[in-house]
């Protein structure tokens, strides 16, 4: 039970990833058309983003401490972080949650990038065929990793979980349990409790603000609500942005859990597609739960039981399930009738 416990957890939290970058490449798809194959390149670039972050407030202030002297008798070098002698004891609290607070920066970085890339090439493309947004969009993503790979080299970048937080969640004794019978990362559960925050967060926007009922009715019919006069071409390249800066944060915040380097975008980029056909293409609520879903498939999958029976199934068991799905149902779980279908 305990050990089935463990691995829905796991799963989780590894389908909070899949379903936040999916729910940005559906909210792209149902409100511009776009098969975005760049996406994965912008949770990348979060990933990067909580790295520049760490590495602009760990920059040290290089003084010599004339009490302290070297066997040769020379005063030694003291290293401290800037923000230490800027901010005091905030500025260590600040070094040692660097990851949360990077956020702070990838925010509004990755909505610029998201409004620049929709302004400066997505919005040519729209009505091009998807073949070309395909192509199109793979191509930036490639030029992308390798922008990346320029500045911050190919291996990867490891970042410091919170030493507050470097235990685990004794999450049996939540549940009744004897004590550390069942226990839990607490970054990994973390992780999968803002993954639900800004999932809300984005329905919520969607369904209770003007602007959302707008870009949900875009989704339905652009042409009348351009007749109707919203300028639903602006409110489409704030829904781009928006999904950028989804990818983005989901980047940042999954750093500690895995080391970022040029080609974490591609990896989860190829996931996510299967989860957004899965979910059924153009379909928020399918996105959202596909990423679960097949999360959770997964984690079972990686479990040696099932290794020893079918070995090499973790590696393969999202696609199985997507072949199957499709084959039963080709507009995914949640998909609107006609869409992938004959």
């Amino acid at each position: 039970m305990n050990a089935f416990l463990a691995q829905l957890l796991n799963g989780l939290d590894k389908g909070g990833a899949y379903a936040l970058i999916a729910l940005g490449l559906t909210l792209v798809f149902g409100t511009l058309g776009v098969v975005n194959f760049a996406h994965g390149a912008l949770f990348m670039l979060g990933c990067f983003m909580a790295v520049t972050f760490r590495y602009l407030i760990t920059i040290e202030k290089v003084t010599t401490d004339p009490t302290q002297l070297s066997p040769w008798g020379q005063p030694l070098e003291v290293r401290a972080p800037v923000v230490q002698d800027w901010l005091g004891d905030f500025g260590l609290f600040l070094v040692d949650y660097s990851v949360p607070f990077s956020i702070l920066l990838t925010i509004p970085v990755m909505l610029a990038i998201g409004i620049g890339m929709e302004r400066g090439l997505i919005k040519h493309f729209y009505k091009r065929t998807h073949a070309e947004q395909i192509l199109v969009t793979f191509g930036l993503a490639i030029v992308i990793g390798e922008i990346v790979k320029s500045i911050y080299g190919p291996n990867p970048w490891p970042q410091p979980i919170p030493s507050d937080l470097r235990s685990a969640a004794d999450i049996g004794r939540w549940l009744g349990m004897e004590p550390n019978t069942l226990t839990y990362p607490w970054w990994r559960l973390i992780y999968l409790m803002f993954s639900l925050a800004v999932i809300a967060a984005g329905f919520s926007f969607l369904r209770f603000t003007t602007f959302g009922g707008g870009v949900r009715a875009g989704m339905a019919d652009r042409r009348a609500v351009g007749l109707l006069g919203i300028n639903i071409d602006k409110r489409f390249t704030v829904v781009f942005g928006l999904a950028a800066v989804v990818a983005g944060v989901a980047g940042a915040m999954y750093t500690p859990l895995l080391p970022p380097n040029y080609q974490i975008g591609m990896d989860f980029l190829v996931l996510s597609f299967v989860v957004v056909v899965v979910g059924g293409m153009g379909s928020l609520p399918g996105a959202v739960l596909a990423g679960f879903l097949l999360g959770i498939l997964q984690s079972f999958a990686s479990m040696t039981e099932v290794k020893s029976l079918i070995p090499g199934i973790d590696q393969v068991i999202i696609y199985l399930v997507a072949v199957v799905i499709l084959l039963v149902r080709p507009r995914g779980l949640m998909g609107r009738r006609g869409v992938m279908e004959g």
